[in-house]
């Protein structure tokens, strides 16, 4: 018997074919950090050029947010700005998965003041008097600054919500594993969020990952018992100079295999790295791009 096509039922079945390799299409999960965020959609933005095939589908939210994708297995890589904590790995484990860490980059968690702010070097022990629950420095005075513009002269105390991981590095960092944040802290759901608004404020200090820096803000180099102070940058937290410098990680359940393999190959690839470093964070080895 033969068979006679319309020419609509031709074109029907020509759409089918246009359409079924996009449905074939590989898309990797890609949430977490939210330091991380605007680099994982720009590695995912040009890998599509590279691997079109392929779809990383990035979202943010914080450190936290991934890591429980990651520990519910609904992700397939998680982006954190800190290390998974122990018992973040065991839930993770008593779910049937095997979290594996990589790392991607390294980053100097900058310090932010206002631009009026005439300080230039902070100590540890002051940004502890600052943010610290049992601190004394409620006012700039207390730490023998007078802000122009603050006419309050009170701190204004700007961190980030708990779910984040640079809000967990720079606790751990400044006020030690057991060490509280003080009540009252602004906490930002973005990093963006913390310099956009110490820009606005002149009796403000905030914390944030390095590339979020602008032209509109200072950064104050730190101070480490009584080290000499370092100021935030690429070469710094490439050699650890700075003290609060840190691992970027992204997570996956088990070795990468397949497509999520050859992403995280890429990402740690020359291209991969100077795409990072051109975002304003460290690549994990040197690097020569163009």
């Amino acid at each position: 018997m033969k068979i006679t096509f319309t020419p609509v039922a031709m074109l029907l079945i020509a759409g089918l074919l246009t359409v079924s390799p996009l449905q074939a299409r590989t898309v990797i999960q890609n949430k977490g950090s939210d330091t991380l965020v605007n680099v994982a959609q720009a590695w995912a933005e040009e890998y599509q050029k590279v691997k079109p095939e392929v779809a990383i589908a990035v979202s943010g939210g914080g450190s936290g947010t991934g890591i429980a994708a990651m520990i519910n297995g609904t992700v397939d890589i998680a982006n954190a700005s800190r290390k998974m904590k122990d018992k973040e790995i065991k839930m993770a484990e008593e779910r049937g998965q095997e979290p594996i860490q990589h790392v991607v980059g390294y980053d100097a968690l900058a310090v932010f003041i206002n631009k009026n702010n005439p300080a230039n070097e902070l100590s540890f022990a002051q940004l502890k008097d600052i943010y610290g629950r049992k601190g004394k420095a409620r006012k700039w005075s207390d730490v023998g600054i007078k802000v122009p513009g603050c006419s309050s002269d009170e701190i204004v105390v700007v961190s980030r919500q708990n779910n984040s991981g640079t809000y967990a590095y720079f606790k751990e960092a400044i006020l030690g594993k057991k060490g509280k944040y003080r009540s009252g802290t602004l906490d930002m759901h973005g990093s963006k969020d913390v310099v956009d608004l110490v820009e606005k404020t002149p009796c403000a200090i905030g914390y944030s990952g390095l590339a979020y820096a602008t032209e509109h803000v200072k950064m104050a180099c730190v101070s480490k018992d009584g080290g000499k102070c370092i100021s935030p940058s690429i070469d710094t937290a490439v050699d650890r100079s700075y003290p609060i410098a840190r691992p970027l990680f992204m997570y996956t359940n088990g070795e990468p295999k397949g497509d999520i393999k050859e992403y995280l190959d890429w990402i740690l690839s020359d291209v991969g790295q100077c795409i990072i470093l051109h975002k304003g964070y460290a690549p994990v080895t040197t690097v020569d791009c163009k």
